[in-house]
Parts: C-alpha cells; structure tokens; sequence
C-alpha cells in the first residue's frame, strides 16, 4: 500500500496541492460572509469555525490518499462500488434524514454524530473507480455494444438509489463521468453515434410528453410521483422566466441581481455584510456560492477564481495524459470529468445559464462530505502523477 520506492517524488504536482489549499481557504472565507449576510454574524463565525477544520482535515487527507497507491485502492473498487450504493439506498431507512441544506423535503443524507453524509458525492468516487477498473479489463472489446450496455448497467446502479432520494443533480454528474469515461476509454464511434441518436430524441420527446397538460396534471396528484413534477416545474420555470419570478426562480432572480452589485472589483472590505444582496439568497453558503463570490470580489475576482478551478481540471487531465497505465488514465479523466460538471452547473444555476438544481462549487461551498470527496480525489490524482505506470494504453486513442 505504502511502496514508497515506486513513486517518483520530483512528479508529485505541489502546485496543484497549493492551488486547492488556496481554493479552500477561500471557500472558509466566503462561507463565513454567505452565513454573516443569510443567517446572523454568530452563524457565518461558526460556518468559518467548521470550514477551517475541513480545510485542514481535507489537506490531511488529500495528503494522505496521495501516498496510497492507487493500484490497491482499484483492487478493492468492487467493495467501495457496493458500499457507497448500499449507503446511497440506506438514505431512505430509518438512519436517512432531510437535515441537510436545501429541499427539506428530499432524503439525501445521513445522520451521523456531529455531522451529516451525503452518499450522493462518495458514490461519484465509487463509480469512477468501478468503471476505470471494468474498461481497464475490457479495453480490448471497446468496440462492443455488450462493453458499454455493461458498463452502463454500473452506472445506472448507484444513479438509480441516488434518484430515489431524490437528487437529479448528482444523477446527471455520474451520467457525464460515464459519457467521458466510456469515450476516453476508446469507445467505437460507431457506438457513441448510435447511443445520441437514440437517447437524445428520446430525453426531447419525453421533456415534451411530461409537459402535456394532462400528463403533467396526473404528476402532481400522484403523492409518489409529485417529485418528478417538481423537477418539471423547475424547467418549465426556466424557458419561461418571467411568470415564475416570485417563484422557482425566485432564488436566481436574486442571485443574478447580487452577482451585477458586485460590478468589476467587489464590495469586499465595503460596507456591512448584513446590507449585502446575497443574504436574500438561500443556500447562498452551498448551492449558491457563486452568488457570494460575484457580489464580494467582482467580475475579475470571479475570472480568477475560475481560473484557478481550470487550472485544477487541466493538472487533472495532464495527469491523465501522461500515465501509461489504463486504470490511472480513466481515474483521472473521471475525476476531471466530475469536476468539469459541478464548476459547470454550479456556476450556470446561480447565474441562470441553467435550470436550477443543487450541486456544490468544488472546494469552496460549505459542505463535509464534498470536501472530503474533492480531497479524495485530489489526493488519487497526485498518487497517479507521481507514478510512471507500466501498463499498456494501446488502443486509448483519446489523449
């Protein structure tokens, strides 16, 4: 596990460690204005309290993943694929609870002493970890249709518990990490051509059937299935914006309004917290951190800190590039994949670039279990940089 001589310790990426210590640190920061604005100083002062504990415990962990090879941990992905499911599924049982931010009404975490798990981000490792290893072993049969309906079936395992929570958001975040680690792997294109053609008309077809008025009526009469009609109802607020202003788009109205007052360079240091736009935006330490970020540091602080985000995702690609071995490549790319999409939908929702939905903002939103995941897989990728890799990526054609 701790085969030191293996690891090539001039490759091991320090900047990309300092870049998410520096995000983190941040993240503290702008967590403990988001709490000051939304809720009382005590709340933001205790928000900054917990964050920086997670920064350090983070660093810890991220630094401690880092030295394990990344080979052991593969050896035991079917354990951790089965494990994070079964936590996912476990979040409907008596041990589930609704206590986490957001949608009081969905079951997506679990109550342990002192803190809350949300399965949702550990089945994201889970996932990338299983399908790194299947692809690895079947890198050979990339052109089979049997391959990617199998490794499909993998992914649709935990994305079918997290559903049930409901969280669509997460769902769509191990869909993509499917879609990028299938096509990394070396998928025939034939096949990738097929599965668009039919899948998309099919998600077009299904948006419009769901939307028939009576269809969508029934939806919200059934008690079982009124989530689905909530998670309509948040796309039908997006194509039409200005009959749902007071409503579900409500909180990116807002959130569009604190990120414009916070012009070219921010109101940091300016004026009182408690005056600020964002502390009309709920979630605003999570989901809406974007929302923070644009009103106190403005729109070059903001270019900045995506910046640094892009810098982290292209160390993570880079990574993937340069490894020899199949299991690492696919790591790497799944994790940049995952990362890729949160930045992504985080930052769309709080500006209304897209529907909104709950994903946090890596390494800076308030959130336990997403930081240690980030660490996780920060710590996998420095493990995977440092080692030269004596696998064959014949027939990985994508980088």
């Amino acid at each position: 596990m701790f085969n030191f001589k293996q690891y090539d310790w001039k490759k091991y990426n320090f900047a990309l460690l300092f870049i998410v210590f520096f995000l983190e640190i941040c993240g503290a920061f702008l967590v403990k204005y988001a709490g000051s604005a939304f809720y009382n100083p005590l709340v933001g002062a205790s928000f900054f309290k917990r964050q920086i504990i997670w920064v350090i415990v983070s660093l810890i962990i991220t630094v401690g993943v880092s030295l394990i090879d990344y080979k052991v941990i593969c050896d035991i992905s079917v354990f951790i694929y089965i494990s994070v499911s079964l936590l996912a599924l476990a979040t409907q049982t008596p041990w589930g609870t609704s206590g986490g931010t957001g949608d009081s009404d969905a079951r997506r975490w679990l109550k342990f002493p002192g803190f809350t798990l949300q399965p949702s981000e550990v089945c994201k490792i889970g996932i990338i970890l299983m399908l790194a290893v299947f692809f690895a072993k079947n890198k050979e049969n990339m052109d089979s249709f049997k391959t990617f309906f199998l490794g499909g079936l993998l992914a649709l395992v935990p994305i079918a518990c997290i559903l049930i929570q409901p969280d669509l958001s997460s769902s769509l975040v191990i869909v993509f990490i499917f879609l990028v680690m299938v096509f990394s792997a070396g998928i025939s294109y034939k096949i990738m051509l097929t599965f668009f053609c039919v899948t998309v008309p099919l998600i077009i077809g299904g948006l419009w059937f769901v939307q028939l008025p009576v269809v969508y009526n029934w939806l919200g009469e059934n008690e079982i299935l009124s989530n689905v009609r909530y998670q309509i109802d948040r796309v039908v607020a997006y194509q039409h914006p200005d009959q749902y202003t007071t409503g579900l788009n409500y909180q990116q109205n807002k959130s569009i309004l604190a990120i414009a007052s916070g012009s070219l360079f921010g109101k940091l240091g300016k004026g009182e917290i408690s005056t600020r736009n964002y502390g009309n935006v709920s979630v605003c330490e999570s989901d809406f951190i974007f929302t923070v970020i644009g009103e106190e540091i403005g729109f070059v602080g903001s270019c900045l800190l995506l910046a640094l985000l892009c810098i982290v995702v292209f160390m993570c690609i880079r990574t993937a590039r340069r490894c020899k071995d199949t299991k690492g490549y696919l790591i790497a790319m799944g994790i940049s994949a995952m990362l890729i999409f949160q930045v992504f939908a985080n930052i769309g929702v709080a500006t209304m670039i897209l529907p909104n939905t709950g994903l946090p903002l890596p390494f800076i939103s308030k959130g336990i279990t997403s930081a240690m995941c980030c660490a996780i897989s920060i710590g996998i990728v420095l493990n995977i940089g440092m080692q030269n890799g004596t696998g064959d990526r014949s027939g990985i054609s994508f980088l």
